[in-house]
């Protein structure tokens, strides 16, 4: 019913960046990204929320922007700065709504930072 696909990743190499795109064909409570590196848990790294606010994993944060258009149904993680530690399966999730909302996942983009 609700369209939501995700794109970006590839390899490269340490220092380097990448963009990631998400795009909902309705507008979210919120949009971001986790990852799940080769053996553990997935982790939530980064979250913008309809009114702005925006929530960055330390990991990350002054490396990685989010930002969102087209009234909250599309956003972008840019990648600065790319580290050998960020190479990891990059997954969007959004939720249609505060509190009755729906759970979306994208389907995953990998990511590899290597020399």
């Amino acid at each position: 019913q609700v369209q939501f696909v995700e794109s970006g990743g590839g390899l490269v190499q340490p220092g380097r960046s990448l963009r990631l795109s998400c795009t909902a064909s309705t507008s979210m409570y919120f949009m971001g990204w986790y990852r799940q590196a080769p053996g553990k848990e997935r982790e939530l790294i980064v979250r913008k929320f309809r009114g702005g606010s925006t929530f960055y994993k330390d990991a990350v944060k002054g490396r990685f922007t989010i930002s969102s258009h087209n009234a909250k149904t599309t956003v972008y993680l840019q990648m600065n700065s790319l580290k050998p530690e960020d190479t990891a399966v990059y997954y969007c999730n959004a939720r249609t709504g505060v509190t009755a909302g729906r759970d979306y996942w994208g389907q995953g983009t990998q990511v590899t930072v290597s020399s």
